[in-house]
């Protein structure tokens, strides 16, 4: 072996090593999230003017033939990456960015999943909408880490005595 090649092949495993397992989370994090996103927008244009609200009585025009409460949950985590950011940005205070998209992916995905439980069961449309968020596990044993959100969409799906005529629909 030359000289200085121990020291160079211990410096890639001490420092590039561990930065090339923060690059390649944080493309694989995001391509990911991209795609959990782009599928997201697909189904909210597949059930869009299916009416979704959050009042607490249904509405008075809506003459309902039955109801069930139904719900949509998921958990999502972060990618390693946005952990590590999350954590730095722990240490000086502010807004935590990182875990923005986390929430919206999971609040439109339980959302979704609530609508789409409501429409296989041929209901109408949901009322008394709401969102319960919980985190999950910590991440880093220390109760500082945050492993995951697990958020849940719930409300009472009705099927209408009559059905609507398309253009009196929200």
């Amino acid at each position: 072996m030359e000289p200085g090649t121990f020291e160079r092949l211990n410096l890639f495993f001490n420092i590039g090593l561990p930065v090339l397992a923060l690059l390649l989370a944080y493309v694989a994090g995001s391509l990911l999230e991209r795609r959990h996103f782009s599928s997201i927008r697909k189904r909210e244009e597949e059930h869009f003017g299916f009416p979704v609200v959050t009042f607490d009585r249904m509405p008075p025009d809506w003459e309902a033939a039955s109801s069930r409460l139904v719900s949509g949950s998921i958990v999502i985590s972060l990618d390693y990456f946005k952990r590590v950011i999350a954590g730095l940005r722990a240490i000086v205070g502010g807004r935590v960015k990182t875990y923005e998209p986390l929430l919206e992916r999971a609040r439109r995905e339980a959302l979704l999943r609530m609508i789409e439980a409501a429409r296989q069961d041929g209901y109408d449309g949901i009322y008394g909408v709401r969102l319960e968020t919980s985190r999950l596990a910590n991440a880093s044993g220390d109760g500082k880490g945050t492993a995951g959100v697990e958020m849940l969409a719930f409300g009472t799906a009705v099927k209408f005595d009559t059905r609507f005529d398309s253009g009196n629909r929200f």
